[in-house]
Protein backbone atom coordinates (compact mmCIF):
# COMPACT_ATOMS: atom_id res chain seq x y z
CA UNK A 1 0.00 0.00 0.00
CA UNK A 2 1.50 3.41 -0.92
CA UNK A 3 2.50 5.79 1.84
CA UNK A 4 1.76 9.51 1.81
CA UNK A 5 4.38 11.72 3.40
CA UNK A 6 3.40 13.32 6.69
CA UNK A 7 3.27 17.06 7.17
CA UNK A 8 6.72 18.65 7.44
CA UNK A 9 6.26 18.90 11.20
CA UNK A 10 8.18 16.78 13.72
CA UNK A 11 6.09 13.84 14.93
CA UNK A 12 3.88 13.60 11.85
CA UNK A 13 4.28 10.23 10.12
CA UNK A 14 3.76 8.99 6.56
CA UNK A 15 0.21 7.62 6.15
CA UNK A 16 -1.33 4.77 4.18
CA UNK A 17 -4.24 5.23 1.78
CA UNK A 18 -6.40 3.32 4.27
CA UNK A 19 -5.58 5.67 7.15
CA UNK A 20 -6.26 8.71 4.99
CA UNK A 21 -9.62 7.30 3.89
CA UNK A 22 -10.62 6.62 7.51
CA UNK A 23 -9.83 10.17 8.56
CA UNK A 24 -11.56 11.65 5.51
CA UNK A 25 -14.72 9.70 6.38
CA UNK A 26 -14.41 10.81 10.00
CA UNK A 27 -14.05 14.46 8.92
CA UNK A 28 -17.17 14.22 6.74
CA UNK A 29 -19.16 12.79 9.64
CA UNK A 30 -17.83 15.54 11.93
CA UNK A 31 -18.82 18.23 9.41
CA UNK A 32 -22.40 16.91 9.17
CA UNK A 33 -22.70 16.90 12.95
CA UNK A 34 -21.20 20.39 13.34
CA UNK A 35 -23.65 21.74 10.75
CA UNK A 36 -26.49 20.26 12.78
CA UNK A 37 -25.14 22.03 15.86
CA UNK A 38 -24.90 25.26 13.85
CA UNK A 39 -28.63 24.93 13.23
CA UNK A 40 -29.23 24.32 16.93
CA UNK A 41 -27.38 27.57 17.64
CA UNK A 42 -30.16 29.55 15.94
CA UNK A 43 -32.86 28.04 18.19
CA UNK A 44 -33.63 30.36 21.11
CA UNK A 45 -35.02 27.44 23.14
CA UNK A 46 -31.59 25.77 23.34
CA UNK A 47 -29.15 26.54 26.16
CA UNK A 48 -26.15 27.97 24.29
CA UNK A 49 -23.74 27.28 27.15
CA UNK A 50 -24.46 23.55 27.18
CA UNK A 51 -24.47 23.50 23.39
CA UNK A 52 -20.96 25.00 23.39
CA UNK A 53 -19.80 22.45 25.98
CA UNK A 54 -21.24 19.59 23.92
CA UNK A 55 -19.71 20.92 20.71
CA UNK A 56 -16.29 21.19 22.35
CA UNK A 57 -16.46 17.59 23.57
CA UNK A 58 -17.58 16.39 20.15
CA UNK A 59 -14.72 18.24 18.44
CA UNK A 60 -12.25 16.79 20.96
CA UNK A 61 -13.63 13.31 20.35
CA UNK A 62 -13.21 13.57 16.59
CA UNK A 63 -9.70 14.95 17.04
CA UNK A 64 -8.82 12.04 19.34
CA UNK A 65 -10.12 9.52 16.81
CA UNK A 66 -8.07 11.13 14.02
CA UNK A 67 -4.98 11.01 16.24
CA UNK A 68 -5.71 7.33 16.94
CA UNK A 69 -5.59 6.66 13.19
CA UNK A 70 -2.64 8.90 12.27
CA UNK A 71 -0.66 8.11 15.45
CA UNK A 72 1.58 11.18 15.73
CA UNK A 73 4.69 10.53 17.80
CA UNK A 74 6.61 12.36 20.48
CA UNK A 75 9.54 14.43 19.31
CA UNK A 76 13.08 14.96 20.54
CA UNK A 77 13.29 18.59 21.60
CA UNK A 78 16.71 18.48 23.19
Amino acid sequence: MPKHEGLPIPGYQPQTDGAIQLVKANKELEEHLLRLLDAFQTNDDIDKRWLAIGRTHIEQGFMAINRAVFRPTRIDCE
